[in-house]
C-alpha cells in the first residue's frame, strides 16, 4: 500500500502533464472530487490537487513539442544527483538533471532502459503528497514493461526494491515491489510483464500506471465516460484484488480505478 512515510523508493508525489489545465482539472473533479489551487504566480501554470483540503498530486501543462498527456510517479530519494548517477550506470536515461524547485526539493526525470518515464524527489521543505490510499487518492503503481526481468534488475538496482511474486488471474508473471527489506503487506505496486504490441500506444514503451482508489468501481467508470475519458477495460473482479477499470481522461492521459475487495 503506498503511505506517506516516504522511505527512500516509495512514492511521494503524482503529477499530470496535460494541453489543457483546466479541463483536466475539471475532469478529476468529476472523477475524484478533487479541488485544484495554483502552486504560484511564476510556476507556469502548475496547480496542486487537492482533496479536502490536503495535497494528492498536481497538474501542469506540457512542456515539451510532441510531449505526451500524462502522469508521472515521483519516487523519494535522499540524494537525486547520486539518483541520477545511478540511473545512467544502470542503462536509464536523464531527461531532466537533478533540479532544485524553489527550495522545497530537489526533482529529476528518468528513462528506464524500456522508455519507463519516472522521476524522483528529494524532500526540501515540501515531502509530497499528503493522503493516500483512501478513495480519491493514490494507492497503487503498475508498470507494464515488455521486459519484467530487467525492469526488477534497473528498480531493484535504482531503490533496493523487495520484490514478490504474485498470482495474479490472467498473468503469466506479476511481482509486487516495496521498500528495500520489506514483506508483501508494505508493496506499493506491481511490475507486469505486458507484450509490446499491447503498448503500442505508448510506441512500445515501459508505462507507469497510477491506480486511484474508489468506493464503487462502475460508478468510477461511468463517471470518467460522462465527463469525456476514455474506459478501455470495463470493470472486472481481480481474485485477491477488488474490481478495477482501466480508464484515461479526455487527453489520453491514462489511470486505472479500484475499489479493493477488502
Amino acid at each position: 500500500m503506498i503511505t506517506t512515510d516516504f522511505t527512500p523508493g516509495a512514492p511521494c508525489w503524482l503529477e499530470l502533464g496535460t494541453p489543457d489545465v483546466d479541463a483536466a482539472a475539471a475532469f478529476y473533479r468529476r472523477m475524484f472530487g478533487w479541488t485544484d489551487t495554483s502552486a504560484g504566480p511564476h510556476t507556469g501554470g502548475y496547480r496542486f490537487a487537492r482533496l479536502d483540503g490536503k495535497d494528492v498530486g498536481g497538474l501542469g501543462p506540457l512542456m515539451e513539442e510532441g510531449e505526451q498527456p500524462a502522469w508521472t510517479a515521483y519516487f523519494s530519494v535522499p540524494d537525486a544527483g547520486a539518483a541520477a548517477k545511478a540511473v545512467r550506470g544502470l542503462g536509464g536515461t536523464v531527461l531532466v538533471e537533478p533540479l532544485d524547485v524553489m527550495g522545497l526539493g530537489w526533482m529529476a526525470h528518468f528513462l528506464d532502459p524500456r522508455g519507463g518515464h519516472f522521476a524522483v524527489w528529494q524532500e526540501g521543505r515540501f515531502a509530497g503528497f499528503d493522503v493516500a490510499d483512501r478513495p480519491g487518492t493514490l494507492c497503487w503503481l503498475e508498470l507494464w514493461s515488455p521486459d519484467g526481468a530487467g525492469a526488477r534488475s534497473f528498480y531493484g538496482g535504482l531503490f533496493g526494491w523487495s520484490f514478490h511474486s504474485f498470482a495474479l488471474a490472467g498473468a503469466h508473471e506479476y511481482t509486487l515491489v516495496g521498500p528495500e527489506g520489506t514483506g508483501e503487506e508494505a508493496a506499493h505496486g506491481g511490475i507486469l510483464p505486458v507484450d509490446r504490441s499491447r503498448l503500442s500506444d505508448d510506441a512500445g514503451t515501459a508505462l507507469w500506471i497510477p491506480v486511484f482508489r474508489v468506493d464503487d468501481c462502475d460508478a468510477a467508470a461511468e463517471r470518467a465516460a460522462d465527463a469525456g475519458g476514455q474506459v478501455y477495460t470495463e470493470p472486472e473482479d481481480t481474485p485477491g484484488v477488488g474490481r478495477v477499470a482501466n480508464c484515461a481522461d479526455p487527453f489520453g492521459a491514462g489511470f486505472m480505478v479500484l475499489g479493493p475487495s477488502v
